[in-house]
């Protein structure tokens, strides 16, 4: 907080609420994990099955998906419908899982796993750590394209340079042309003198 003419003045950068889609068919343990991630400051979204979460994936954005409890082949199937959509592939997932099926998760495109129970500090410190990685390629992409758009300017103004370049040596040419022609007709008329 800044003190201004005797005014209290709250900064401007606010942190910005995350948004965290927590999928799995234990209500009671997503209710837990919601509660906890809400008092972090986290906003939770809960879904009962891979198929209600890849409808709210796809009609609203998430910061990071939190894969907990569900089928095997339902966590693969999701994460492998996340990662082929052009609008997601980049979306933040955390798998947690009773069994080992680590390799699985990552072979589907799982940015981290984690068995259960795990502990809730473990959680909360890989979900921060997944996301600040999101954040800095999110902000990779947006320099990618910055840096895309200057080079399709400087292309633009390259093909303006040469389309110039090109009228100029026509030009040029034009009158190197008028010149000969001119020195020709002034020969002429000096040979018949």
């Amino acid at each position: 907080m800044i003190q201004a003419s005797g005014h209290a003045i709250v900064g401007a950068r606010r942190k910005a609420v995350r948004t965290v889609l927590a999928a799995g068919s234990c209500r009671a343990s997503l209710n837990e994990i919601a509660q906890r991630l809400g008092n972090l400051g986290y906003l939770v979204v809960l879904s009962d099955s891979a198929c209600q979460a890849l409808e709210l994936v796809s009609a609203r954005g998430f910061d990071l998906v939190l894969v907990d409890a569900l089928s095997e082949t339902g966590a693969m199937h999701m994460l492998s419908e996340i990662r082929g959509a052009r609008d997601t592939a980049d979306l933040p997932v955390i798998v947690l899982s009773e069994r080992d099926c680590a390799v699985e998760a990552f072979a589907a495109g799982a940015d981290d796993w984690l068995a259960k129970p795990a502990a809730f500090d473990i959680l909360a410190a890989r979900i921060e750590r997944t996301l600040a990685r999101a954040g800095r390629i999110e902000e990779l992409k947006r320099s990618n394209l910055a840096l895309d758009a200057r080079i399709a300017a400087r292309a633009i103004e390259l093909g303006e340079a040469q389309a110039e370049l090109a009228a100029a040596r026509a030009d040029r040419i034009r009158l190197l042309g008028a010149i000969s022609q001119l020195s020709d007709e002034i020969a002429s008329r000096r040979n018949a003198a």
